[in-house]
């Protein structure tokens, strides 16, 4: 038996069969989770000689048909399908940015049996002091990552991957204190700018490599393999 053969007889147990009674000539469970495996193939990117990143989330889109009969067992689907990535992307030497994510969309210019698959590599990113809601607000510009804001107020953050960093992110293409933010002035006078701390892979600010430059509203910023939005917290 192999591995995804076993996925889908395990989940078809727990469900008590629902899967090989409900979906056939439809999309079936292990087509789901073969699909996963070829995407980390398909998108693993060098890291090092003997590391790889790969995507960590997963959306599925389905047809109103799949998803309406798919949906009320996904989080069984998940239980079993990302244990089975996780090793599959040990015997690969694959890394993850953060843990993984698979959450299931309605298209409904799909057919039954059809489905897509969209992936990203998103870095898991922590702030040692978290902003509420109201510091956010007050504040003219944010920095948004992997959908998360951080406020830009003075005297500004640094960026790495180890625990002084004031934003710390899984990615492994950050290095332990890879950039600080800088932001003087006050209100509406704030100068915010980037720098480099001497990192291994360095930063990108709107598509040029920098050692340190003047962010704005819009400004897109790339470090390692994650990607920045700084911007009005009334904005995008």
């Amino acid at each position: 038996m192999g591995l995804f053969d076993r996925i889908e007889h395990r989940i078809e147990g727990v469900v008590t069969g629902v899967f090989a009674r409900g979906f056939k000539g439809d999309v079936q469970p292990v087509e789901i989770a073969s699909r996963l495996q070829r995407e980390l193939d398909a998108e693993a990117k060098v890291l090092s000689r003997d590391k790889k990143l790969v995507p960590n989330d997963f959306t599925i889109a389905l047809s109103t048909h799949d998803y309406e009969r798919l949906v009320p067992y996904t989080k069984t689907l998940n239980q079993e399908i990302i244990p089975e990535l996780r090793d599959h992307a040990a015997e690969r030497r694959y890394v993850f940015n953060g843990p993984i994510s698979i959450s299931y969309t309605l298209d409904v210019s799909l057919p039954t049996g059809r489905f897509t698959v969209i992936s990203a590599a998103l870095a898991g990113v922590e702030a040692s002091n978290p902003a509420n809601t109201s510091q956010i607000r007050r504040s003219r510009l944010v920095l948004e990552v992997n959908g998360v804001r951080h406020p830009l107020v003075p005297p500004g953050l640094v960026i790495g991957r180890g625990s002084e960093a004031d934003l710390r992110i899984n990615d492994p293409g950050v290095s332990r204190r890879h950039a600080q933010i800088h932001v003087t002035g006050v209100d509406d006078e704030l100068t915010i700018s980037i720098e480099d701390l001497g990192s291994t892979n360095g930063v990108i600010v709107n598509g040029v490599k920098v050692n340190r430059a003047n962010l704005d509203d819009g400004s897109r910023i790339e470090i390692g393999s994650t990607r920045m939005l700084v911007h009005s917290p009334l904005g995008v």
